[in-house]
């Protein structure tokens, strides 16, 4: 007899693209290798953001005027303050790295997006978390909207003091490791659950080819039930692209 095909349940919605020109209203720094910060501004009154995976432009002026455009997660945001956080990681020398280890109250950068958000459900009997250091905001966020009690596994390759803690409700099993293959394998060594589960990784372009190799030839787990994307690659930059 066949097995029953898994039904693709993540919801696409598109919203309407919009440039923000935005204040930093708070800096804080989390961790050697992060910084948090706020920005404010009275046109993100209509601003959404309905999934953890969404990502807005971040624009600022670069050397000799270049611009700077890279892809950052909203990590959260107040709509009745009109603020919106994103957490930076301050790996490599890239532009946006460099403005967020200075960033100020009272700087003006530009936001766009997000233009779309792809909605994936919270009630899969178990959720897989994985990524490097670049994935964390979006994780931090997921495991905040967790269900109370949901089996949720968190594989993470991070320098120990950018470990940045996880608050959830979730029922939390976390694993960190110090290499990307490490990574790799600790992904390739984690049972995981029985039943309908959602796997989502992130992270350096290599490591996240290399992890989606392993769920979809070693895990079988089914393509439709898993998001894999690259948010950046060595020797590149502004680069992102969604692998699955």
């Amino acid at each position: 007899m066949d097995p029953t095909p898994v039904v693709r349940r993540v919801e696409r919605v598109r919203h309407e693209l919009k440039r923000r020109e935005l204040e930093v209203v708070a800096v804080e720094r989390l961790s050697p290798g992060f910084v948090a910060v706020t920005l404010g501004g009275e046109s993100l009154v209509d601003f959404i953001s309905l999934s953890f995976d969404d990502h807005v432009k971040f624009m600022i002026d670069g050397p000799g005027d270049e611009p700077v455009r890279r892809d950052y997660t909203p990590r959260s945001f107040d709509p009745a303050q009109r603020r919106l956080t994103i957490e930076f990681a301050l790996h490599g020398h890239g532009g946006a790295s460099e403005w967020a280890r200075q960033a100020r109250v009272g700087q003006r950068v530009v936001v766009g997006g997000p233009r779309g958000s792809m909605i994936i459900p919270t009630d899969y009997a178990w959720h897989l978390l994985a990524g490097d250091d670049t994935a964390l905001p979006a994780i931090r966020r997921r495991l905040e909207e967790l269900p109370a009690g949901t089996p949720a596994i968190v594989i993470v390759h991070a320098d120990e003091a950018d470990r940045l803690p996880l608050s959830t409700q979730a029922q939390l099993t976390v694993r960190w490791v110090d290499t990307s293959d490490g990574l790799i394998e600790a992904v390739r060594a984690e049972a995981l659950p029985e039943g309908e589960g959602f796997v989502w990784c992130a992270g350096e372009a290599a490591s996240m080819a290399a992890v989606r190799q392993v769920l979809l030839q070693y895990k079988k787990h089914p393509r439709e039930a898993m998001r894999v994307a690259a948010y950046w690659k060595r020797g590149a930059s502004e680069f992102h692209e969604n692998l699955e």
